[in-house]
């Protein structure tokens, strides 16, 4: 299967902008801060990160997945749909 490059310089600036975040929450628990104020911003973290790893999932299925079905032969079809649903697995762990 042929791997395609697809750029996701789109999420930089919400991964910097989690990166912050993270070191504000090191920051709240050096001073330690209330433990409801330090799981709010845990919270939103990783819903920041779901929602970059949303976005990726998103430009993989609409570039790679469908740029391997126009294009691709039967194997690289079928591989495609086993990568994409061990995404899903992997995900429905967390």
């Amino acid at each position: 299967m042929k791997k395609q490059m697809t750029t996701h310089l789109d999420e930089i600036v919400p991964l910097k902008r989690i990166e912050g975040q993270i070191r504000g929450i090191q920051k709240m628990i050096d001073e330690k801060r209330y433990c409801i104020d330090i799981l709010m911003q845990l919270s939103s973290v990783v819903g920041a990160i779901k929602r970059v790893e949303e976005n990726i999932l998103n430009r993989h299925l609409k570039g790679c997945v469908k740029g391997s079905f126009l294009k691709g032969n039967r194997e690289d079809k079928e591989a495609k749909i086993d990568e994409v649903i061990e995404v899903l697995k992997n995900f429905r762990k967390y």
